[in-house]
């Protein structure tokens, strides 16, 4: 599989930000939304075996031979990218993570059906809204595929964006179908290349229409510079 990281840190957004965490970003995406902070990992990558991707994660969550991975000192575990469920390898990984008693999550676009990966991967999807630049991507069948441990997240950078994630929540009854759904107000590129949206805005907006939804900022570019990679 090809990997173009794998680092400590805390979780950054969802219910669980503060969390240490390791996290595993597999190279590659086909989905280009105009406010991707992770661009580094459309290409390239390092192709690692199976084995060496989990050495690298007990490596790194100090998990000892045989040690149930619900025990060692980081016991969370995220895939991502990119878009993970692009490599077929990401189901036996998932499955493996699973087995050695780690917490696994995988943050998706929501273009990819979730479906696939065990029931107990905590599933992170987003729903892409109007000014991504990937709208009309999410794969329907993901509503059916997610359940009461798992989060639905739209990054919003426009107030249309909003209207369109409002309307999105509310038909779709979103809040009694996952653990919590996410409203995350786009961070403005450190280089310029797009505006971010005032998180008190988004503030305003959602108390204004009394949304059961959380309000979702990205911790670690508040802890460390917005462009820091492997963080």
């Amino acid at each position: 599989m090809f990997i173009t990281e794998i680092f400590k840190s805390v979780q950054g957004e969802g219910t669980r930000a503060g969390l240490p965490c390791v996290f595993v970003r597999l190279t590659g995406c086909n989905l280009r939304c105009t406010w991707c902070d992770t661009a580094y990992a459309f290409h390239g990558g390092k192709k690692m075996s199976f084995e060496e991707v989990l050495a690298r994660v007990d490596e790194l969550c100090g998990r000892a031979a045989d040690q149930p991975g619900g025990t060692a000192a980081v016991p969370l575990v995220e895939m991502t990218g990119g878009e993970p469920l692009l490599q077929e390898e990401i189901y036996p990984l998932a499955e493996a993570l699973l087995e050695r008693g780690y917490t696994a999550m995988i943050e998706t676009s929501g273009e990819r059906f979730v479906g696939r990966l065990p029931r107990e991967v905590i599933k992170i999807v987003d729903v892409k809204c109007p000014d991504s630049g990937a709208a009309d991507t999410f794969d329907p069948r993901n509503l059916q595929a997610l359940d009461a441990k798992d989060e639905i997240k739209f990054v919003l950078s426009t107030r249309r964006d909003y209207e369109f994630a409002r309307e999105f929540t509310c038909e779709q009854n979103l809040a009694t179908r996952v653990r919590q759904v996410l409203f995350s107000p786009t961070f403005a590129d450190p280089n310029g290349k797009w505006p971010g949206l005032e998180p008190s805005t988004l503030v305003e907006w959602i108390l204004a229409d009394g949304l059961p939804v959380r309000l979702g900022l990205q911790l670690h570019k508040f802890i460390w510079h917005p462009a820091t990679q492997g963080v």
